[in-house]
């Protein structure tokens, strides 16, 4: 597929060069109460921009930002958010236009001549209007906890960034309110770039991650090696020339997209493993304590304990340390802010321990995605047994995953599933929660449940779960209504 014609296909503008935000310029985001289009109106109403936005899911965790920053957001939809005012420009998302193209905004503008563009190109051109390197992180899993984690380097090191980042980063670093997007005055701008149908089509960036690449999204990519191909597309784009990459070849698909990129030389930073084959940096860790060695730059060694667990997140630090050292970070610096890193928002996020339970909510859905966080939850609480609450992410692709979705989660020693969300799926009969129950109970030779709604989920949880055990919480909907209600309903048994 061509450059552009993921958004064509979407009905949107094809992706262009990113330009300034012009003082003025009135931008309608469709979605606004989303985790993306909310941090698209954050940024360009701080690049000048006149801001408003719609959505019927509002409010979310993610309107409390805009809100504090008085960008209206209006409940619904209707045609005369472009018919009154005429915006300059529509910002949306692609799971709105493949699924609504006779959505009454989206007809309103094309009729009226108002351009719709991907919410991510309005990212893009609020990061052109504060100027400096473009740095995006990219993969199929960990660009949100990694997108941060720089972040909070830069921050910590003085380097006032700004940047969007799919996940709610803390209110220290955002101006007081938790929110997916920063606004900076320094020399870098870290965004989270996402593979599915092009959305990273508008970031041209002098500095790319790839922490993985492995076969997501089966509505938009027949296999792995198509995965592949939209990376190196988008790499090779205008600005190719001058451009960093960062690949994790200890991933099968990161080695993949490195062979291919082998004409960029020394262009390519490889980050792997100290027992796999050679790469230019290697990482080891032991224990919690991450050694890196390669880095470019004056301090080619490092070390430093790390606060999120797991093999998968050693990967990532040692990605966003390369990063961090290509923008100017040393050693100490590096150190400091690998070790200082709690995550953001629905990433390993722990609730509480109400009655004896430990409640984690985290939004990983993809199965190496789980199936990291499932090791890591037992390597950090040996001995425990491990419930497992998961919401699929999609019709499609419960469908298209559903053995290798089965086989993480029989990781567990307990497992529920919880409705699936739907999300863009305009067919929802092609498979169920309770057919991938049926398979995971299949695997484990245990009594798996399906008991309906996230609430009815945490319900069914609440009436089974004992002291000492660990519930988690795992999808890309609504499935952290799971560990917030459960979390209540065993505070209150204790409140008794």
């Amino acid at each position: 597929m061509i450059r552009g014609a993921a958004d064509v296909a979407h009905g949107l503008a094809p992706a262009r060069a990113a330009r300034p935000i012009e003082a003025g310029e009135r931008i309608h985001v469709v979605g606004a109460a989303g985790a993306g289009a909310s941090a698209a109106a954050l940024l360009a109403h701080a690049a000048g921009g006149a801001i408003d936005g719609c959505d019927p899911g509002a409010p979310s965790p993610y309107t409390a930002a805009l809100e504090a920053r008085g960008i209206a957001v209006s409940t619904s939809h209707d045609a005369s958010h472009v018919n009154s005012g005429r915006p300059a420009r529509l910002a949306v998302t692609k799971a709105l236009t493949s699924v609504r193209p006779d959505h009454p905004e989206l007809v309103a503008a094309r009729a009226a001549g108002v351009p719709v563009e991907a919410w991510q190109q309005a990212v893009a051109d609020a990061a052109a209007t504060q100027g400096g390197r473009l740095v995006a992180v990219s993969g199929t899993h960990g660009k949100s906890t990694s997108a941060g984690w720089l972040v909070h380097l830069l921050v910590a090191a003085g380097r006032d960034p700004g940047a969007f980042v799919g996940a709610l980063l803390p209110p220290a670093l955002t101006g007081g309110v938790a929110a997916t997007a920063r606004w900076g005055s320094g020399d870098a701008f870290v965004v989270e770039a996402d593979e599915y149908a092009g959305n990273f089509d508008p970031y041209r960036p002098a500095i790319a991650v790839v922490l993985n690449a492995e076969w997501d999204h089966p509505d938009v990519f027949e296999d792995r090696t198509a995965v592949v191909d939209a990376f190196e597309r988008w790499l090779r784009a205008p600005g190719a020339d001058s451009r960093r990459v960062i690949v994790n070849v200890g991933d099968n698909g990161g080695r993949e997209l490195a062979e291919r990129l082998s004409d960029w030389g020394s262009r390519v930073v490889s980050v792997a493993p100290a027992d796999e084959p050679a790469a230019d940096v290697a990482y080891r860790l032991s224990g919690s304590l991450l050694w890196l060695s390669g880095l470019p730059g004056p301090s080619s060694q490092v070390a430093a304990p790390l606060r999120l667990a797991g093999s998968h997140n050693a990967a990532n630090a040692a990605c966003v340390a390369v990063a961090a050292a290509l923008l100017g970070l040393g050693g100490p610096e590096i150190a400091d802010g690998l070790s200082s890193f709690e995550g953001v928002g629905r990433r390993f996020d722990v609730k509480g321990e109400p009655g004896g339970v430990l409640i984690i909510d985290d939004y990983g859905h993809h199965p190496t995605a789980i199936a990291a966080t499932v090791a890591a939850v037992r390597a950090l609480h040996p001995g425990r047994r491990l419930w497992l609450a998961h919401e699929p992410l999609t019709f499609h692709r419960a469908a298209a995953m559903l053995d290798q979705l089965a086989l993480a989660l029989a990781e567990a020693d307990e497992v529920v599933v919880a409705d699936i969300w739907a999300g863009r799926d305009p067919d929802t009969t092609i498979t169920s929660a309770a057919e991938l129950a049926a398979a995971v109970a299949a695997i484990s030779g245990r009594e798996v449940a399906a008991p309906g709604s996230p609430e009815a989920t945490a319900d069914h949880l609440a009436s089974r779960v004992r002291s000492g055990d660990i519930v988690l919480t795992m999808g890309g909907g609504r499935s952290y209504v799971i560990a917030e209600r459960l979390a209540t309903l065993l505070g209150a048994d204790d409140a008794e």
